[in-house]
């Protein structure tokens, strides 16, 4: 807009040698910037700096300059500066960046990624057989860095990463044990050291990391509670390391079903050394244990095939008990606590499954009284009525 002296308020323009119009104005800092792009007239340049103006008033306005760095550099950058991430999260971030973002992305300054850009990177990643998840997980990492450009960094004032249900991973419903099929997990166990590791890992919902982890000092003499502090985790080129739990309500202590108690006072007195420190669970020479190590001692896929759960991971056995857990009635809160999770969505999660179960078996029980007698011939006397009778439904 010009002032009575025909001069602008904000910015200026001026016609260039090859009869396009060129904007410049000052940033926030005082200094000249040039728009990046020439136009054909002079009102369009002046509408762009109205435009760019009213950006600076509302606090919307990011400099162009600094939106140029790629994508690529400015992520690897994101990753180096949360030390507080966990080394399997870090290792994680890294293999999605290199192998699914980069390949695309890195080059492209931040400034220049529109959702329709994202979008068209989803899809490819589809198109060339990357899994639902793994495509999820990317974009969730996209996101979280972009999120950092715009609240943090000020980069750019909004996320691209606008693409609605790329964040979902849908997965394959994972199998689940009963009651007998824990225990007969247990004991297909090759090598005895390891039975208790799976009740354990079953009836207390513990990870995978942070069963491995246990010390005699984390668990009850009695074997009435287990407490976690810290978990294992596995890092390519620097083996096990020692950390917290996958989040803070991981730090927990647990009450053990006293059914499975004298299974884990007798592991401790036959298998774990006499120090506060020593491993609870551990290979046959002592070592702490890894995941491929356990899955070659136990010969896992067979064992489970032979169970009749072909593809169970170790984990789903955490998965089977929360369900047990939640099939009695705990409370969200309840549950979240037992769990580890700092969020309710993985309680609720488990509490929908009961009652769906549930419902299904009344559906099916009406089925099977609905418009029908009962038949007892095969029954025995009991109080109810003497052998042979007909018990008549309603």
């Amino acid at each position: 807009m010009a002032n009575k002296s025909g001069r602008r308020r904000f910015g200026n323009v001026r016609e260039r040698s090859s009869g396009r119009w060129q904007a410049r104005f000052p940033g926030p800092d005082g200094r000249m910037r040039s728009a990046p792009r020439t136009f054909p007239s002079r009102r369009d340049a002046e509408q762009w700096l109205v435009v760019v103006e009213s950006q600076m008033v509302r606090g919307e306005w990011t400099d162009p300059l600094r939106a140029a760095i790629p994508i690529g550099a400015y992520a690897d950058k994101w990753i180096t500066e949360r030390p507080s991430l966990r080394p399997r999260t870090v290792e994680l971030y890294r293999w999605l960046l290199t192998k699914h973002v980069v390949p695309r992305l890195g080059d492209v300054k931040i400034g220049d990624l529109s959702t329709a850009l994202v979008r068209e990177w989803r899809s490819d990643l589809l198109a060339a057989g990357v899994s639902q998840s793994v495509a999820a997980k990317s974009y969730r990492l996209l996101r979280a860095v972009l999120n950092t450009a715009v609240q943090e960094d000020g980069i750019i004032s909004r996320n691209p990463c606008r693409v609605r249900g790329a964040d979902r991973e849908n997965p394959a419903e994972r199998p689940v044990l009963t009651v007998p099929q824990v225990f007969k997990l247990a004991d297909a166990m090759r090598h005895r050291r390891l039975r208790a590791m799976i009740l354990v890992t079953a009836f207390t919902t513990l990870r995978w990391g942070e069963v491995s982890a246990l010390r005699r000092g984390d668990i009850a003499p009695d074997g009435s509670w287990i407490r976690v502090t810290v978990a294992h985790t596995e890092v390519v080129g620097r083996g096990i390391v020692v950390g917290p739990p996958k989040s803070r309500a991981g730090v927990r202590t647990i009450s053990v079903p006293p059914a499975i108690r004298p299974e884990i006072v007798k592991h401790l007195m036959t298998y774990v050394g006499p120090a506060s420190d020593a491993l609870v669970f551990t290979g046959p020479k002592g070592g702490a244990l890894r995941r491929a190590h356990f899955n070659n001692l136990t010969k896992w896929p067979e064992t489970v095939r032979k169970l009749g759960a072909p593809g169970l991971h170790i984990h789903d056995l955490r998965h089977t008990g929360n369900l047990f857990a939640a099939q009695t009635g705990a409370s969200t809160r309840d549950l979240m606590a037992r769990m580890g999770h700092d969020d309710m969505r993985a309680a609720l999660i488990y509490q929908r499954a009961t009652s769906e179960a549930d419902q299904r078996i009344a559906d099916r029980l009406s089925a099977l009284v609905e418009g029908r007698e009962i038949d007892t011939d095969d029954q025995e006397d009991d109080e109810d009525g003497p052998a042979g009778s007909r018990v008549p439904v309603g």
